[in-house]
């Protein structure tokens, strides 16, 4: 039984809000329940990993409530700036927060949220459901991004449920499935953006209230609410941000009702890992401005952050919440300084010399488009690297002349004790580009074979064990 786990404490705190924030609804019923990935590790952390196969499938692919915790699904309610264009039509439309745990060790309150579990009155005429390739390219984005040290959600499960789905953007009918994800919250900036638009400062209020007592309680107390949370909010989605780019990630679609206020990476659609540092580098194929290309994402959250600002307007002072949105830019900088260095293998040492060393990197990657991932490997841990680096495919290039500064600096730097571990988790570069995606999903499509799958997974883990920022999922 759940409740024998005593790492099991379930929670109903998004109930506490009442009605007027989400929609209680019922899962969609499936012809099948195949399990297709299955996320132990994490399911541990919440008291959920001595659940049978059977209890299982019950739970993350009938969407049976989870004892203690939530007693229907909740479609929770939000607006959002679409591409920097308000739409009131919002809310969750193929999702719903499932149920609410506590995590073992940080006694954070999680979400159990669903994709493609059916419709719900914000489904605008879709269908609800999620396809099976959806299913596989989250884990991976997740997977991968938990490696590389971004804050993330966790996917808990996919499950495959037998029906045939026809999508335009992929060839139909293809397969569907079920995913429940692990989250450190649902509530987006979108969420504040529907009470502002419909004039309910008092409602405004207890979310706030809300957010400061299960996410971020230092705050709880503060005279002025609606400036304490700007300011944790400013700061948790600039670590975000910088951790986005010094893992090379591209999210794709940086809307205001993607960014969850606790800075926690989710919603993971037409994503991609860069193969260099390439500014203008799009995720999807619909973003035809670049709007939310790699080079443009800090800049995307920091417009985003000010929506947050506006939304909070009628209950926060003006100056407060102004002068948390200020912080932004330095708060980003000092951020990226750290998630390169993270990433390099290094130790920080003044904020000075940290600032001109990862800015000299970062120019040096992007005026040369030398393969990013391939670089971080043949590199990492500085000085110790040399040997490596000269003896691998790129060590012609990093003797020319033009790399000489940024060589010199390198070798000028402190080795993170954890370097040498994180070399030897796997004998090259561990990267995830679309192309690489592309043929994971056409094992599973063209021969039913996950094994492909299964190993990248592990290759993935193996690499993402050492050096991880304590923000980190």
């Amino acid at each position: 039984m759940l409740s024998d786990d005593p790492h099991y404490r379930p929670s109903t705190a998004h109930s506490d809000l009442g009605d007027l924030f989400a929609d209680s609804v019922a899962p969609a019923v499936f012809p099948d329940h195949i399990l297709r990935y299955r996320n132990q590790a994490a399911a541990q952390t919440v008291g959920l990993g001595t659940l049978s196969a059977e209890a299982w499938l019950e739970s993350f692919g009938m969407l049976r409530p989870l004892p203690g915790s939530l007693s229907a699904p909740l479609a929770l309610r939000y607006h959002g700036h679409q591409f920097q264009h308000y739409n009131p039509d919002l809310g969750d439309g193929r999702g719903f927060l499932f149920a609410q745990l506590h995590e073992r060790d940080t006694n954070r309150l999680l979400d159990l949220g669903t994709k493609g579990s059916g419709t719900t009155p914000y489904s605008r005429g879709g269908d609800g459901r999620l396809t099976l390739q959806g299913g596989v390219r989250e884990v991976l984005a997740a997977e991968h991004l938990q490696a590389r040290g971004v804050p993330t959600c966790r996917i808990l499960s996919v499950i495959e449920t037998g029906e045939a789905l026809y999508r335009y953007d992929e060839p139909s009918p293809t397969r569907s499935c079920v995913m429940v994800r692990l989250s450190h919250s649902h509530i987006r900036i979108g969420t504040f953006q529907r009470l502002a638009y419909h004039r309910q400062p008092k409602a405004l209020e207890q979310l706030v209230a809300h957010v400061l007592t299960h996410y971020y309680p230092e705050a709880a107390t503060e005279p002025e609410p609606a400036t304490a949370l700007m300011h944790r909010v400013v700061e948790q989605t600039a670590q975000t941000a910088a951790a986005w780019m010094a893992a090379g990630f591209v999210h794709g679609v940086l809307n205001t009702d993607n960014i969850n206020i606790t800075g926690e990476s989710f919603d993971y659609g037409p994503w991609r890992f860069a193969v260099d540092l390439d500014p203008t580098f799009t995720a999807a194929y619909f973003d035809e401005s670049g709007l939310y290309a790699y080079g443009q994402q800090s800049e995307a959250i920091h417009w985003n952050l000010k929506r947050l600002a506006l939304a909070l307007s009628p209950i926060g002072s003006a100056e407060g919440l102004g002068d948390a949105v200020a912080r932004f830019p330095a708060v980003y900088l000092r951020a990226l300084t750290r998630a390169w260095l993270r990433r390099m293998g290094l130790v920080e040492e003044s904020e000075l010399r940290d600032r001109s060393f990862v800015h000299r990197l970062t120019r040096t990657l992007a005026d040369t488009r030398l393969p990013v991932d391939r670089f971080v490997y043949d590199w990492h841990g500085g000085p110790s690297a040399t040997d490596r680096a000269l003896s691998g495919p790129l060590g012609a290039l990093y003797r020319r002349r033009w790399f000489r500064p940024l060589r010199e600096a390198l070798e000028s730097r402190t080795p993170h004790p954890s370097a040498a571990a994180w070399v030897a988790a796997a004998p090259g570069p561990v990267s995830l580009h679309i192309d690489e995606v592309r043929a994971l999903w056409s094992s599973i499509a063209d021969h039913e074979d996950w094994v492909p799958f299964e190993n990248k997974i592990r290759t993935i883990r193996a690499r993402g064990l050492s050096a991880r920022p304590p923000h980190s999922a």
